[in-house]
């Protein structure tokens, strides 16, 4: 245990520091930006000499380095700056939208675990037979489908021809539990697939390698219960799917900005089409950085369940 706190002490203490170098990435990128933020703010007719009053009196003109520490100083007061016109704070729009990326990204990925573990389960079991062949052609199928496309052809069977989703919009689940359901399940699902084929086939190539170990053999010679062996199976066959799974809710994250566009959902997807298209840098500005940071976060989360599952890298 001691072992474990020191080396979730250890990631913790890095996060700091990868944010600092995530916002100084976000913030570079975006100063090359053609967007000129005192032509949003002032309107296309503005004068050049009320643009440069502008640009003097926020700081615009100020050398790179300089307008970064301001930067960093607006960031520790959770201040992301203001919107064009009309003006809202960047936190606030970012605070209303990002609690639904996070609820379909958190369902997209429950999804996608369930999938992938019963697959990769059934696949390993009836390894080399029909179940299992079966599994390898829709993990394949999985993989190369397009999150954006399924989404799409999800839309033209379920929501249009059978009308038993709809095709977009979204129902808060504190007004609705099972009409949130209903608008998050295409969406979630669409995401989902092609993630729960990926995993799936890591789970079932790490069962496969766990059920020719010996201590599987010696269990099942001496009648210990299938789903005891599975079980046990399963926890070590975890470590290796565990690895790659923060990366998979990077994608899951990124995904979700697409998805959101296809089913006409208000969360960070929106407010980045929003942003890129108005020219608004400080709204593009505070979305990539949030998701940037959330994706920081979801990977210290997925290093501290590794810890835990896999006990031999406590000693490293």
């Amino acid at each position: 245990m001691v072992a474990f706190l020191r080396l979730a002490l250890r990631r913790v203490a890095m996060m700091p520091v990868m944010i600092l170098g995530i916002a100084l990435l976000v913030f570079v990128v975006l100063q090359f930006s053609p967007a000129d933020p005192a032509l949003n703010a002032l309107g296309e007719g503005a004068s050049p000499e009320a643009r440069e009053a502008f640009a003097e009196a926020n700081g615009l003109n100020d050398p790179l380095p300089i307008r970064y520490f301001d930067f960093l100083g607006q960031l520790l007061h959770f201040d992301l700056g203001m919107t064009v016109p009309p003006s809202q704070p960047v936190i606030d729009r970012i605070t209303a939208a990002f609690p639904l990326t996070l609820q379909l990204t958190i369902l997209g990925l429950v999804i996608a675990v369930v999938l992938a573990v019963v697959g990769g389960v059934l696949g390993a079991m009836y390894r080399d037979r029909w179940p299992d062949q079966l599994f390898r052609i829709l993990s394949m199928a999985g993989v190369a489908v397009p999150s954006f496309w399924l989404g799409v052809l999800l839309i033209q069977q379920f929501a249009l021809n059978t009308r038993i989703f709809p095709t977009g919009g979204y129902t808060n689940p504190a007004d609705s539990f099972s009409g949130w359901l209903t608008t998050m399940a295409l969406p979630a699902v669409s995401l989902a697939v092609p993630v729960a084929a990926s995993l799936a086939r890591l789970v079932r190539t790490s069962m496969v390698a766990e059920l020719d170990r010996d201590y599987v053999r010696t269990a099942q010679g001496n009648g210990l219960p299938v789903f005891l062996v599975i079980r046990s199976v399963l926890r070590n066959a975890l470590v290796t799917p565990l690895t790659v799974l923060g990366v998979k809710v990077g994608y899951l994250l990124s995904g979700a900005v697409v998805i959101e566009a296809i089913f006409d959902l208000p969360g960070m997807g929106k407010l980045i089409l929003e942003g890129v298209t108005g020219g608004d840098v400080a709204l593009v500005q505070g979305t990539v950085l949030t998701i940037a940071i959330a994706f920081l976060v979801v990977n210290v989360i997925v290093d501290l369940l590794y810890l835990l599952v896999n006990p031999r890298i406590r000693t490293v």
